[in-house]
């Protein structure tokens, strides 16, 4: 089965400890203190629109992309009834396309780690480049090396719950840096309980490594931050903030 599939009828159940006010809250600091205080943004990676709507709410104008279509009907669904007439997409971020350019893009909740290789990694990087409007900023997230091998590891993760049960296996690859996830769901349909199995793949890159990737895209690499601070990151961080800026690039066709 195709990642969140499955899990995109109970993913903001189980997903309800995730302090999104919080991120809404830092992403739009981060936004204004880089002059977007308005306009079109990006999200990719969007999921169900829970950071979407969010910003959504905070005056912004949204596009959110993804590739599970179960994930974006949930997010249509929350879109209809906040009226924030949010633009939802069905695209894989390695070969996105829009109809013109954007003041930001922006992706959190580990979205980029599902992008496994650094040459697609750089396919995306490019892609973001190319929609940026002139000095548009890029802001998003990575879950990091030391989350994978040290947090996560090779853990167990269990939860059981009215409204369904899940079973979390991480697995980590030192060698490939990647975290594999063996999800098992147990979803309640009448009287029974349907079983689903998902398989995520998630890849951690260091700093200097998502650093270069930004330079060869295009873009001018601004900070990497802590978690939900404005301070560098620590041997123990477990989740980073990459922002980054479009060049104004002489000779560059914008859309």
């Amino acid at each position: 089965m195709q990642p969140y599939t499955g899990f995109a009828s109970v993913y903001d159940i189980f997903m309800d400890n995730i302090p999104y006010d919080e991120w809404a809250e830092y992403i739009e600091h981060l936004l204004k203190k880089n002059n977007i205080k308005d306009g079109l943004i990006l999200e990719l990676g969007c999921g169900t629109g829970s950071i979407t709507e969010r910003l959504a709410e905070k005056g912004y104008d949204m596009i959110g992309i993804d590739a599970s279509e179960d994930m974006l009907a949930i997010a249509r669904e929350n879109s209809e009834v906040s009226n924030n007439k949010t633009l939802y997409l069905c695209q894989d971020m390695r070969d996105f396309e829009l109809y013109g350019t954007v003041a930001a893009v922006i992706s959190v909740c580990d979205s980029m780690n599902y992008i496994t290789t650094e040459e697609d990694l750089l396919k995306v990087f490019r892609l973001v480049n190319n929609y940026l409007d002139p000095g548009g900023l890029f802001l998003f997230d990575l879950d990091t090396q030391y989350a994978y091998e040290e947090v996560l590891g090779d853990s167990t993760i269990a939860e059981n719950r009215e409204e369904g049960s899940f079973i979390w296996e991480n697995t980590y690859y030192p060698e490939e840096m990647i975290n594999e996830i063996n999800l098992t769901l147990f979803i309640p349909q009448e009287e029974l309980f349907q079983k689903q199995e998902e398989t995520h793949y998630r890849r951690a890159y260091t700093i200097d490594t998502i650093k270069r990737l930004i330079e060869e895209a295009g873009m001018e690499w601004i900070a990497a931050y802590d978690t939900l601070t404005e301070k560098k990151p620590k041997k123990d961080s477990e989740r980073v903030y990459i922002i980054a800026r479009e060049k104004l690039q002489q000779g560059k066709t914008y859309l």
